[in-house]
This record gives structure tokens, C-alpha cells and sequence, in this order.
């Protein structure tokens, strides 16, 4: 603890020096006034209740009604709630009642749509974690609404941004008042939709029959011209008959929505004049982010967001909400004070051994303290809240190994793993990890317990090289096409537990993959520093855009291979949006602050055949999924002969049609053989019955010159249909060509062959 002249120095905003143990010492007046007195109480505050947290209206004793207001604040002084009235002016509330740490109060009168935040307050000494700070209007972290945008001018962070020590300038306290510059959170009525549209009319998906398809609310919709001008880039616009069309024909069975927790753009992207658009960013758990509603920001967006969930589900699509619980928009100790970081920085942030800097395992300047049970409360209240009031399905958590960690390492036994596990909401949802982080140890893909599937970079890095002819040898491509059990064979995990990608919003799109073999990035104004440099990708001969035909239609071939090969692999598929006809971000591979048309889905490219041919051939391929239960195992391959005949359910050929042996796997192949057998399918359907299906040939050919594949013969098979046909461009194109098992087929320069097996 510093001493009283030292904290009276601190205080006073200036350290002039430090003394000998790194503390600061020294005096000097505040540079911009004195902390702000209390402004007169809005009427008579009742004890109210510590629980629940955040804002809830309801009507208190005596029939009066208002609005109860708790706040977890560890080691404050004070707490106030404050209310704004359409003008902004300020009415504060000093919140008397303190249990359990828990600052709460009961505010007679305070309706659904008060606008309000807290003002919290205690000690300034940044070398000792706190950094508290009256002046700074917060955030409440259970705000279900919250109304306007941050800009991050100078008055909202703690310390004095322009402090000529800049490296001590977090130290220095900034007492104006940052109320005019924050958005402000909304009261909003409790009462959710019945349990009706939230428990019984949603889709239940099986992890084995799921489709994902990651979108971004405001880009799916920006540019859609079947939606309404005024609902695109909306919650309303992704509910739209326009939009749900697509996702249906294409067959999908959930979206995968790029967070939509209330976010906050970076100051170095304002300044640039651009703006977070991924959202990656959050500030708030509870609330949709505002400027995704049609309907207005003073509670309206919640209501809009539900009924957007509502019409998925009436469409059969699952809800999946990326979540960003590992770190927050307040950054490190040189970021704005919005919520947290002025409520009880010590308690919610991970702090170094000296306190003033942050742990961050996340690449972006903090992480959230999660084994602190009032951090692991918030957490898991907003997961719940998202489940049992707004309907969603399931989440997926970035960068999940911070969550992970327990003090310091990756801990699979950790208090949140631990806690979901035995959670009885949050254990029926499907759980997705991004299975890493930026800190030491952090690469953990494979290792999340039973209940949760995984993004496999593993799956994205293999068919990568594989058709772009980096790929030394066949073992690993093998896995990843199977399930990857490998990984995932353990603990009673099953094959839907890789979630199988080949782009993300990270990265490339699809298109891009085959056209550029360098980022480009300039427009993100970082000097193309930004985004990986380790993209896998081929550009087939040119870089960028061409004319040339030959060039084009060897990309639309890659185009059809790469999607053909994710859509028949085992495990979850995960799709992009605009993937699957040709969207582009011109080789920009980190454009997570371009909310513009290098982002936003172009849905003009579906006038051009090509393109249209290529969104048709994904609808294809997943309604093959659909329809085929080889296609979708719920149970990992044997690999054994189970009858007489020696017919496995996999099985591995050559171009010579002999099955591939130890060496095979180890030496450099273009062509690979897969047989998916369906008479050996574990497990019954809903009526107790074994489940039988037809079995398939996959030939996989990523040599640029033909290759003569020969078709094996029994017990795999007497004949075989093409039932896709990549060298083909059209729907349907080369179906139904019978060839005789045996037969020596030609298959082309990078081509996949889909076979059916007759009998």
C-alpha cells in the first residue's frame, strides 16, 4: 500500500518521480480541476436487493414500481447511479446498501428506457491496480441495452492521455467528466418471449448433421437487394424472407454471427478514420451491439434481436453467437476507462506482479481474470441470459485458452471449463473454442474436454497444402478428411469435435485463396504489417484479379475442389459467408476494420453464371450431406474388416487402385483415394433400427496433369456413378456416367471424383 503522502500525490493527478521501490512521489495540482462533488440524490433511494446484478424494473413494496440497481464493486468506496434524461442532464443516486461486496439500491420511479451508469468510487494508484476515478461515467457490465457510441475523445480515459511523462502518464489521474462523451445503459423490461419460442421451437441440431455458416449481421445484409433499404445491416435484415432464402436453399443449419455484444472501435482506428468492424472489441456482455437495430437503441434493439432468433428458428437455422470474453475495449493501462477497468480494475483484469500493467494473453492489452468467482458470474450470467431470454443456441468462445488458463497455464480443469461442465443451461448449447491464445502454452487444439468441439487449424492447414501442392505427404490429409482422431479420439469425444474450416473471417475469403499468394492490406493503414503472412494459398499463375481464361477457370476448379473436399470430410463443416459464390476482399487477409463493400457480401457476383454455378454446387454437396449418413458419422472409422468379404467402413486406395500401405502414407502423393463404406454405419436411428446407407469413392487429384485412377474392384464395388464431377463447371455436370469397377479412369488436373458404389 502507498503511504498517505504518496496517495495524496496520486491523487492529486501528478508523479513527479518515483521513489526507490517504483512507487510515485512528489506533489503538484490536478491539471484539470478537482474530483467532481456529488450532485443531488434523484429522490429517495430504498435498500433494494443485491441480486440480480445490473438493472432490473419490477415493482417494489407498497405496489410502487422503479427500478432496483446492483453493482459488484470490490474494494470501492462508493458507488452512483446515474440518470440522463433525453437532454443528458445528469440526476445521481448514491447506492447506501453494500452486501457481499454487492453496491445496490432501489429507485423509485425509473422506468423501462432510463438511460443511466455508474459512477464508482475509491483510491487512484495505478502502481497497486486501482484505478479508480469518479469522474469517469461506467458502463453497467449487466446493461441489457445500451444507447449511443463510443468515440474515445481524451476525457474518457482515466489517466491524462497528453502527459508530457508519457511513461508514467497512465499514473495521472484525468478528473473531467466523461458522461458526455460514453454511450449510457437502458432499462429495459425483463419479461423475454415464453419459453415457447425458446425451448420448444428451436431446431436442436445434432452436432453430426450441422452445417455452419459464419456471418457478420450488418455485411450479410449491407448489400442485399431483396432486403429493404432500411433494414440492411440490421438484426431486422437478417430476419428478412430475402435473407432466410438463401441460407435455406443453401441448406444450412446455423449461422455463426461474428460477435454482437455491444463493441467498441479502437482509438488508432478512429483516428484513421475507420472502424472495428468484426467486433471483436466488447464492452458490454448483455446487449446487442445497438447499431445493428432497425428499431431504435433505447431497448428496441432487444426485442428486434429476439425476433430475428425467432425467425431462424421458424427456418430451421440454428443461433450461434461468437463471444468475446477474454478481453475487453478497455485495452491496457494506457486504454479508455468504460466499465470495468473504473468499477474494479484489480478484481476483473489479470495484472502483472507489479499491478500497474496487465497479463495479456490475447494480443489485446488485457485479459479477463476468470478465476475470480465475480468474473466467472459475469460470464456465465451473460451465457445464460443469451440462452434462456434471447434463444440462442450455442456459442464460440475466441480465443478459449485464455479463458482456459487457470493462474497462469492452460488448465483443462479450470474453474470455467469446470463450471460449463456442470452448468444445466449452458451444457445442452453447443460450445465451439478457438482452441488457443497468444500466451505460452496457449496452442491447444485437441485438448478441450468432452461437451466442446474445436476450430481445427489443423483440417484449414492440410487441404490448404494439399491443393496447392505443398503437402509432403498424405498422413495428414488422412486424419483430416476422416475426423481427425488423432485429436479427438479420446474421452468420449466424437467426430463433431472438429469443426472443419477452410477460411474464416480471419484471413482470405475463398476466392482470394486462389488469386493472391501475398496480402494486401494497405488500406488498413499499417503499412500491410498487419494480417499472416502464412496463407497457403496460390494465386494459379497470376496475382490478383485476370482476364486470362485459362486462369479463371483453373481458380473456379479450385474453387469447387476446396469446397467439395470440406462439405464430404468428416466432422462439422464450417462455411463463410460469400464463399460459396466467389466473395472477395481484393487479397485483403485482415480486414477487420473495413466496414465497407471490401467486406460486406456482394450479391450482384450471383448474376454472373459462374458464380451462380458455384453457390449451386455447394447447395448440392450439402444436400448430399444431408441425405447421406456415411457423409455425417457420428462415431470415428474402425478401419477393420467387420465381414467375411473384408469390407471396411474405410478404406485407402492409390491411383493404382491397391489400398495404400505404410510407405503410401509416408511418401509425397497428388492423388488419393478414399472409400466410405455404408453398410457399417455404428449406431440406430430413432427407431431403434441400424442405420444403412449407400458407399461412396472419393478421388482427390491435386496434380496439374492427368492421372489414370483405377476404379477397385470387389469387395469394394462391381460398378461406379459420378455423382460429382469437380473438372466440370454446372450443376450436376458429369453425374451419372456409370464406369465398371476395374475400369482405368482418366481423371483430370486437379479434380475431385465423387463416386457411388452399385452392387
Amino acid at each position: 500500500m502507498s503511504s498517505a503522502p504518496e496517495q495524496e500525490a496520486v491523487q492529486a493527478g501528478v508523479p513527479a518521480g518515483r521513489t526507490g521501490n517504483g512507487r510515485p512521489a512528489g506533489r503538484a495540482p490536478a491539471p484539470h480541476g478537482r474530483e467532481p462533488g456529488l450532485a443531488r440524490p434523484a429522490g429517495r433511494v430504498w435498500p433494494g436487493a443485491p441480486t440480480p446484478l445490473g438493472a432490473r424494473f419490477r415493482v417494489g413494496p407498497d405496489g410502487v414500481a422503479g427500478t432496483n440497481f446492483a453493482l459488484w464493486a470490490g474494494g470501492a468506496e462508493g458507488v452512483e447511479v446515474c440518470l440522463f434524461d433525453d437532454q443528458g442532464r445528469e440526476q445521481r443516486a448514491r447506492l447506501t446498501e453494500l452486501t457481499h461486496e454487492i453496491w445496490h439500491g432501489f429507485v423509485p420511479g425509473v422506468r423501462p428506457g432510463q438511460r443511466y451508469g455508474f459512477r464508482v468510487h475509491g483510491r487512484w494508484d495505478p502502481w497497486t491496480g486501482a484505478r479508480w476515478n469518479p469522474a469517469k461515467l461506467l458502463l453497467d457490465p449487466y446493461a441489457r441495452a445500451v444507447d449511443g457510441e463510443f468515440t474515445l475523445p481524451p476525457e474518457v480515459y482515466g489517466h491524462v492521455r497528453d502527459w508530457p511523462q508519457q511513461h508514467v502518464a497512465d499514473t495521472v489521474r484525468d478528473d473531467r467528466d466523461s458522461a458526455p462523451y460514453v454511450p449510457k445503459g437502458v432499462v429495459v423490461h425483463d419479461d423475454a418471449p415464453g419459453d415457447e419460442w425458446v425451448d420448444d421451437r428451436r431446431p436442436k441440431t445434432p452436432w453430426s448433421d450441422s452445417v455452419l455458416y459464419e456471418l457478420h449481421v450488418r455485411g450479410f445484409t449491407r448489400r442485399h437487394p431483396g432486403i429493404p433499404e432500411e433494414l440492411r445491416g440490421t438484426y431486422a435484415g437478417l430476419a428478412h424472407p430475402a435473407a432466410l432464402e438463401h441460407l435455406t436453399r443453401l441448406g444450412v443449419t446455423a449461422v455463426e454471427l461474428l460477435p454482437v455484444h455491444q463493441f467498441a472501435h479502437e482509438d488508432h482506428l478512429l483516428r484513421r478514420g475507420l472502424k472495428n468492424y468484426w467486433g471483436y472489441n466488447s464492452i458490454g456482455y448483455f446487449a446487442p451491439h445497438a447499431a445493428y437495430a432497425a428499431s431504435g437503441t433505447g431497448g428496441q434493439q432487444v426485442d428486434e434481436f429476439r425476433r430475428m432468433v425467432r425467425a431462424l428458428h421458424d427456418a430451421g437455422i440454428e443461433v450461434i453467437l461468437d463471444v468475446v470474453y477474454n478481453h475487453t475495449a478497455e485495452a491496457g493501462e494506457l486504454g479508455p476507462t468504460l466499465s470495468l477497468k473504473g468499477i474494479d480494475n484489480r478484481g476483473y483484469y489479470r495484472l502483472q506482479g507489479d499491478a500497474r500493467r496487465y497479463t495479456d494473453y490475447t494480443g489485446c492489452g488485457n485479459t479477463l481474470h476468470v478465476v475470480q468467482p465475480q468474473v466467472l458470474r459475469l460470464i456465465t450470467d451473460s451465457l445464460r441470459y443469451w440462452v434462456t431470454e434471447m434463444g440462442v443456441d450455442g456459442f464460440r468462445f475466441d480465443l478459449a485458452a485464455a479463458l482456459a488458463r487457470s493462474m497462469h497455464d492452460v488448465d483443462m480443469l479450470s474453474p470455467f471449463l469446470a463450471v460449463i461442465a456442470q452448468d444445466p443451461v449452458l451444457r445442452r448449447v453447443k460450445l465451439i473454442a478457438e482452441p488457443w491464445d497468444v500466451g505460452s502454452g496457449g496452442y491447444q487444439v485437441g485438448a478441450f474436454p468432452p461437451l466442446w468441439t474445436e476450430w481445427n487449424d489443423r483440417y484449414r492447414d492440410a487441404v490448404r497444402d494439399f491443393w496447392r501442392g505443398a503437402l509432403p505427404d498424405v498422413r495428414d490429409l488422412g486424419y483430416r478428411l476422416s475426423g481427425s482422431s488423432d485429436l479427438y479420439a479420446w474421452g468420449g469425444r466424437r467426430p463433431y469435435a472438429s469443426v472443419n474450416f477452410i477460411t474464416a473471417h480471419d484471413g482470405f475469403t475463398l476466392r482470394d485463396l486462389v488469386t493472391y499468394e501475398r496480402k494486401h492490406n494497405e488500406a488498413n493503414g499499417e503499412g500491410n504489417r498487419d494480417g499472416s503472412d502464412d496463407n497457403r494459398s496460390w494465386n494459379c499463375g497470376a496475382e490478383g484479379e485476370s482476364d486470362a481464361e485459362p486462369v479463371r477457370e483453373l481458380r473456379r476448379r479450385q474453387l469447387r475442389n476446396l469446397l467439395t473436399t470440406l462439405l464430404l470430410s468428416t466432422g462439422v463443416p464450417m462455411l463463410v459467408a460469400g464463399d460459396e459464390f466467389g466473395r472477395t476482399q481484393g487479397g485483403n487477409n485482415n480486414a477487420y476494420c473495413q466496414d465497407n463493400e471490401v467486406s460486406w457480401v456482394d450479391w450482384g457476383l450471383l448474376e454472373d453464371p459462374g458464380w451462380r454455378a458455384l453457390c449451386d454446387l455447394t447447395s448440392r454437396l450439402i444436400a448430399l450431406r444431408h441425405a447421406h449418413p456415411v457423409l455425417r458419422r457420428g462415431a470415428f472409422f474402425s478401419g477393420r474388416a467387420r465381414s467375411a468379404d473384408g469390407l471396411r467402413d474405410l478404406a485407402w486406395f492409390t491411383a493404382r487402385g491397391t489400398e495404400m500401405t505404410e510407405g503410401d502414407w509416408y511418401a509425397p502423393a497428388a492423388t488419393l483415394g478414399m472409400y466410405l463404406s455404408g453398410r457399417d454405419i455404428p449406431g440406430r436411428d430413432a427407431r431403434g433400427e441400424p442405420v444403412v446407407d449407400e458407399s461412396f469413392l472419393a478421388v482427390l487429384h491435386a496434380g496439374h496433369l492427368p492421372v489414370e485412377f483405377v476404379l477397385p474392384g470387389r469387395p469394394w464395388a462391381e460398378s461406379y456413378e459420378v455423382v460429382v464431377d469437380t473438372g466440370l463447371e454446372g450443376q450436376g455436370a458429369g453425374a451419372g456416367v456409370v464406369h465398371a469397377a476395374g475400369a482405368v479412369v482418366l481423371v483430370p488436373g486437379r479434380t475431385v471424383l465423387l463416386l457411388r458404389v452399385r452392387w
